[in-house]
């Protein structure tokens, strides 16, 4: 374990020493995210705060494996490395959808040319279009799920716990590496973006974390399990922007809006409609991450039965979950932006 906690305490220290820091140089250079109908914040932010993030996690791996690091994390840090870029650039100057999207997909081209794949008993081409379906979507919702201060930071660090835990557990020391460099960034980060925030993780900080955690989903491995059971592992660690994504896409395309189109129909927004505080609602969400991971752990111990058992709840409580939310909104109960 000491070499996760050290990790750990890297990636902390390093994101937590150098946010002010950006801050003042997001402030500076104009990086700076003005509030407007479709936002729940009343006064401009500077954004740039997922270079400290990025700069944590990738310093504590660094260091931990002295610049030796092995060929998939290489990829890791080299792909990461584009999305947080390519988030920068659409932080300063607002870049297409198309753009973006071009450039997620060379990103998840470099980490399966470095080796880094699903790999379910399934036929190769199949496996890569997983694997770039996956990025993708996991990548593009987290960064969704960055609408509330503190939630998509904080969400992160919770999926993170339980991928270093599972890593752990099973063997996967990578796995746990990387996800305690995330754990420790993602944290570090939360001192300055918990509400009030005083600095944004940006798209540079959403589309990093996506990206590894799309990375850590993909690389993890159960050998005491079947990957028929196991591929459900990731999916449910990451089961809050997964459904999140899904019910803003919904709700989206239903009222005849483009889903890229921002708005305050995320399940946060939802929460505080009903009552909830901003800082209530996004403990409420850590915790029903929290719950995900809970479940996660279970299935991969279960067995084909149970794991799909327990899966198909899950997955049926979300389904009614989004349309009750989406007949709700339909109804007039909700002012979804």
């Amino acid at each position: 374990m000491r070499p996760f906690i050290l990790v750990f305490v890297i990636a902390l220290s390093v994101t937590a020493f150098s946010t002010p820091w950006i801050r003042r140089i997001a402030i500076a250079a104009g990086f700076v995210d003005a509030p407007n109908a479709r936002k729940v914040h009343t006064t401009p932010v500077p954004l740039l705060g997922g270079i400290g993030i990025f700069a944590g996690a990738v310093v504590a791996v660094l260091l931990i494996y002295e610049g030796r690091v092995p060929r998939s994390i290489a990829g890791a840090l080299i792909a990461g490395t584009m999305v947080a870029l390519i988030g920068v650039l659409d932080d300063r100057r607002g870049l297409s959808p198309a753009l973006r999207l071009l450039v997620q997909v060379a990103a998840a081209a470099v980490l399966i040319g470095f080796g880094v794949r699903v790999r379910l008993p399934v036929p190769a081409i199949l496996n890569y279009a997983l694997t770039l379906l996956w990025i993708l979507g996991i990548t593009n919702a987290i960064n969704l799920l960055d609408n509330m201060d503190g939630l998509s930071a904080g969400v992160s660090a919770v999926a993170a716990a339980f991928l270093a835990l599972l890593g752990a557990i099973n063997g996967q020391y990578l796995v746990s590496a990387l996800a305690a460099a995330i754990l420790g960034s993602c944290i570090g980060f939360l001192r300055y973006n918990f509400k009030p925030a005083r600095i944004f993780m940006g798209d540079a900080g959403a589309y990093f974390l996506g990206f590894w955690l799309a990375v850590l989903g993909i690389q993890l491995r159960f050998p005491q399990n079947v990957n028929f059971v196991t591929w459900m592992v990731p999916v449910l660690v990451l089961g809050l922007p997964i459904f999140d994504t899904a019910l803003v896409t919904i709700s989206r395309l239903r009222r005849g809006v483009h889903p890229f189109t921002g708005g305050q129909d995320h399940l946060s927004h939802r929460l505080v409609q009903r009552g909830f505080s901003q800082r209530e609602a996004v403990l409420l969400l850590y915790l029903i991450a929290g719950a995900f991971g809970m479940v996660a752990l279970f299935i991969t111990e279960a067995d084909i039965v149970e794991g799909y058992f327990v899966g198909a709840v899950v997955a049926l409580l979300a389904a009614w979950a989004i349309w009750k939310l989406v007949k709700a909104e339909e109804e007039g109960g909700e002012m979804a932006g």
